[in-house]
């Protein structure tokens, strides 16, 4: 009777010579092919403008806002609203090659405007990076007053 043939058991083994902590310490993987893009949120409390332009930011690529996707004004600013400019804005991005993007949040600030953004800012965000869309840098670009124009109220400020 002939011995029977051997079995296959797995991977080979590696040899003790081999770097044992080549996965551990390899430094992470970048995707080869990406291009990024700047998407510019302005979020108030009335609306949602999604914005994305080039890294330039010179030449824009598609844009959407809340007020496109809903029919009521008062849902314009809401967070459902945000995310479905964004959904419309990622197809866009995708089918012209863009793949990542740094965001730039700005509120409407200046000497009258509230300095923080509106409840449609954050789903934005949220809703980019769900879609699969690479994100590179968050930063907030809301303009503040040095102290310009005299702010509206009165002397004694606004009494309620």
């Amino acid at each position: 009777m002939s011995p029977a043939p051997p079995q296959n058991r797995g991977p080979p083994r590696r040899r003790p010579d081999q770097n044992r902590n080549q996965d551990r310490n390899s430094a992470p993987r970048f995707v080869k092919n990406m291009r990024w893009g700047v998407a510019h949120i302005y979020s108030s409390y009335n609306n949602t403008i999604i914005t994305i332009t080039d890294i330039t930011g010179t030449e824009t690529i598609a844009r959407s806002s809340g007020g496109q996707i809903v029919k009521s004004d008062r849902l314009e600013s809401s967070p459902s609203a945000a995310m479905g400019a964004v959904k419309k804005v990622a197809e866009i991005c995708k089918e012209k090659g863009i793949n990542g993007l740094y965001i730039r949040v700005r509120a409407k600030g200046g000497h009258n405007g509230p300095k923080s953004p509106g409840p449609g800012a954050q789903a934005a965000i949220r809703s980019l990076s769900r879609i699969g869309m690479r994100i590179g840098k968050i930063e907030e670009v809301t303009p503040e007053p040095h102290n310009g124009c005299r702010a509206k109220g009165g002397r004694r400020g606004r009494r309620v």
